[in-house]
């Protein structure tokens, strides 16, 4: 098994991320999970915006990237919506990570990938962040730059479907993502 960064949403570092962690782990992974905040997780998204606002997104990437000091560089980049972007931002950094494993969110961009970087996005869908025309053309690229993306679609789930504490979440659309995730790991 190997080692996973494990990047929080919008709403900071809530139990569902550490639950998420502690999934990986009882699978056999060394995971890594940072609070990109430093204070308490917020309970609505809209306060979520005001706390990213308020801390700056240069600040951050700033403790991602501090997050990643002495994890093997072959670690596998993950996030939950704007951890997603926080991952994907990270792997032009790491351009030997394992993989990018995108929860709620894309992330990186065509310039960062390396021929046979494996990609997985688990999205809902719809999803009012990611409009599926977008997703498309992000897949599209990403491949196009060599990486090997598999995108799964979650009909009709929330956009934080994971987190059983919002009321996007879909407990049959979440269990399917853990066992996907899980498999992709499982795969490096």
């Amino acid at each position: 098994m190997g080692h996973v960064v494990l990047f929080h949403s919008v709403y900071g570092l809530r139990p569902a991320v550490l639950a998420a962690a502690d999934r990986l782990r009882a699978a056999g992974h060394q995971v890594r999970v940072p609070d990109l905040y430093g204070v308490s997780a917020v309970d609505t998204v809209e306060e979520g915006f005001a706390l990213l606002d308020r801390i700056g997104q240069q600040t951050v990437l700033d403790r991602a990237r501090t997050a990643l000091d002495g994890l093997p560089p072959d670690a596998v980049l993950a996030g939950f919506s704007m951890g997603a972007g926080v991952a994907g931002a990270m792997l032009a950094e790491r351009p030997d990570s394992a993989g990018l494993l995108l929860l709620h969110g894309t992330g990186g961009s065509p310039a960062a990938v390396r021929p046979g970087l494996r990609i997985h996005l688990h999205l809902a869908d719809p999803d009012a962040y990611d409009p599926s025309d977008e997703v498309d053309q992000w897949q599209g690229e990403m491949t196009a730059a060599g990486a090997e993306v598999v995108v799964h679609r979650y009909p009709g789930a929330g956009h934080l479907y994971t987190d059983p504490a919002v009321t996007d979440h879909d407990p049959v659309a979440a269990d399917l993502t853990w066992d996907r995730v899980l498999t992709f790991l499982a795969a490096r």
